[in-house]
């Protein structure tokens, strides 16, 4: 299938690692040629970089100017901007309640995983207003309407921003399309890696980290973790003209994790 995506220019934002590589990749297969804001970038984003229009940026989209510095990176030589991914985000466990959760850890929450996307949108939707099949497309999680008070802060902070991405819908459309992608596990560092949820959890209960994979692997239908490509595949068609009446909408990928309709 042929996503059209070839000769467009792309904003993803969390950009060296996990999801945010691997949705990197899939539109730059496509031939969109993309501008990848990351805080410190990767080896695999370099790599990257020397087989495909990619252009790597090092910003810090956690200050109130990074994300507009990423957007006027991107379009600073007249270049236009056709697609945004608002990917950047980031959870830490909070195993001792909500009480022992201090104002500076809400802040860091909620501008890592709300006010990054908000700025970022506020910044691009001028260059995106008038560009045939613009579109925004923003990684939630299912924690936005899956309430886990392991993760209170995270989900609240999602919950904002997927309601923020409709209100959007409703203001932009029909110029600019806003979806939203709401995964549950992914297999990513930030789930698997030596500083993951699994191991955190794990440290805190005295439990094994891969039985703490293995536990919520069971609690999908599915009986896994999604991979990043997964979700980058899905984000990819939203981000296309095969998604051209698609706008306001939240698309789950949780292997049926969450099973309310």
């Amino acid at each position: 299938m042929d996503l059209a995506l070839a000769g467009r220019r792309a904003v993803v934002t969390g950009a060296s690692k996990g999801i945010g590589l691997a949705i990197t990749r899939a539109l730059a297969v496509e031939g969109a040629a993309v501008v990848a804001g990351s805080l410190s970038g990767s080896a695999e984003l370099d790599e990257l970089a020397e087989q495909h229009d990619v252009r790597s940026v090092r910003v810090d989209l956690s200050t109130p100017e990074g994300p507009a510095e990423l957007v006027e990176a991107a379009t600073r030589d007249g270049d236009a901007l056709d697609v945004l991914v608002n990917n950047v985000g980031a959870v830490r466990p909070r195993l001792d309640g909500f009480v022992a959760i201090t104002d500076a850890e809400w802040e860091q929450t909620f501008t890592l995983n709300f006010l990054a996307a908000m700025r970022t949108m506020r910044a691009a939707v001028p260059h995106l207003t008038g560009r045939p099949g613009a579109s925004i497309v923003t990684v939630s999680s299912v924690n936005a309407f899956l309430p886990d008070p392991g993760v209170v802060d995270y989900s609240a902070a999602k919950g904002a921003l997927t309601n923020l991405c409709k209100s959007l819908s409703k203001e932009l459309g029909p110029d600019i399309r806003v979806n939203t992608v709401s995964p549950g596990p992914v297999r990513t560092d930030l789930w698997l890696g030596d500083l993951g949820v699994a191991a955190t959890v794990a440290h805190g209960s005295g439990a094994d980290a891969s039985d703490v994979v293995r536990q919520q692997e069971a609690a999908a239908p599915s009986g896994r973790f999604t991979f990043p490509e997964e979700v980058a595949d899905l984000v990819v068609f939203l981000a296309s003209d095969r998604a051209a009446n698609i706008t306001g909408s939240d698309v789950v990928i949780d292997g049926g994790l969450v099973t309310t309709l």
